[in-house]
């Protein structure tokens, strides 16, 4: 059974559901779903793994081969996430410059995690809070109305410890 409790407040995991709902909760959809999910979250811990799992009501052992068949999933975290949404809206209003900035800012490609493993940066489309927008997600924790500054310093932020 999946340790994800059903009132889960992540937007991260909202972002997941929603994903395999919009695919209809398909098997053929697993690849395309732990893409959102390694995206969203930076890895694919176990729990995540059952709980989709259990949304597509297919084997655990069939999820854990398909995310450890291709060496683009991680399995362990990376200290610090960073999600940034590209979609319609977050886009207009200016997404795609912070997440450019954050590239430079901080020497890490989008899906990818920087050099000293302490922050992996991704894109994501769609969080469901596009009258905020733009919107990141730093450590689970949405920033609307994002700006290139802002985004910065939550960054620098919480890779000192600090919470915002």
């Amino acid at each position: 059974m999946s340790t994800y409790p059903k009132t889960v407040t992540d937007k991260r995991l909202f972002l997941i559901d929603k994903t395999i709902a919009a695919h209809g909760y398909r098997r053929d959809a697993l690849l395309e779903i732990l893409h959102v999910a390694h995206n969203t979250y930076g890895y694919l811990d176990k729990a995540l793994l059952l709980h989709i799992s259990e949304m597509l009501n297919i084997p655990p052992s069939q999820v854990y081969g398909v995310a450890t068949f291709y060496k683009h999933f991680r399995l362990k975290p990376c200290p610090h996430t960073v999600a940034v949404c590209l979609g319609t809206a977050c886009r207009l209003m200016g997404s795609q410059k912070i997440l450019s900035e954050i590239e430079r800012e901080f020497n890490v490609k989008c899906n990818e995690v920087s050099e000293n493993m302490t922050l992996y940066l991704s894109s994501v489309y769609h969080i469901g809070q596009c009258a905020t927008a733009p919107n990141i997600i730093v450590d689970g924790k949405v920033v609307g109305n994002a700006t290139v500054e802002e985004a910065v310093n939550r960054i620098r932020q919480v890779l000192k410890g600090e919470e915002f």
